[in-house]
């Protein structure tokens, strides 16, 4: 099995496409390897390169840029399992398959939406606005803002999203796990643009 992406407009999952080559364009233009119909991407947006096992992800200069989970990038992005490459409104999927079973998250597979209480659904929706907005440079929001937004303490917040990190399967490093949430969110239709 070779590595590939998953590409998600705002109607779901829109193809899976291999990664068999050494590079693949991505970009309105019908010249590229993988063509977008997304008005906010550039002809020719950005390009996926082998790199030893893995791959890579650079910006070709666009208008808009391109990011990956949630930070424009400005120079060549390394690729790890389940980032997110977000070129206008649509996001690409990396997935490797160099990740094993036991390297993997709950996340990975198609696993059910998890139970969830009504405030953890707001938490969930309050963690993903950011990434729905039409901004350049979307990041989930910050504990301290989904904080303010429901006039709780930064602590209940961070109870409530240690809880949905369970619920989720997401036990990656602590710095990314935020975004990791809110991708998987997102990925699986419990939280969605209105």
């Amino acid at each position: 099995m070779s590595d590939y992406v998953e590409v998600w407009t705002e109607r779901g999952l829109r193809s899976s496409v291999p990664l068999d080559g050494d590079r693949l364009t991505i970009g309105r233009a019908a010249a590229n390897d993988l063509t977008l119909e997304d008005p906010k991407a550039s002809r020719f947006h950005a390009v996926l390169e082998r790199l030893g096992p893995t791959w890579s992800v650079n910006d070709l200069s666009s208008r808009n840029g391109t990011s990956v989970n949630g930070t424009r990038i400005i120079t060549r992005y390394a690729l790890s399992q389940g980032d997110e490459i977000c070129i206008g409104d649509t996001r690409i999927l990396y997935r490797s398959a160099l990740v094993t079973s036991e390297q993997g998250t709950a996340a990975d597979t198609e696993a059910p939406i998890p139970d969830l209480s009504r405030r953890e659904r707001d938490v969930l929706e309050a963690l993903c606005r950011p990434l729905l907005s039409h901004e350049l440079v979307r990041e989930p929001a910050t504990t301290k803002d989904i904080a303010d937004e429901f006039v709780v303490t930064e602590a209940a917040i961070r109870q409530h999203l240690l809880r949905l990190y369970d619920k989720f399967g997401i036990y990656d490093e602590h710095s990314r796990r935020r975004s990791h949430l809110a991708r998987e969110a997102l990925r699986r239709g419990v939280v969605q643009r209105r």
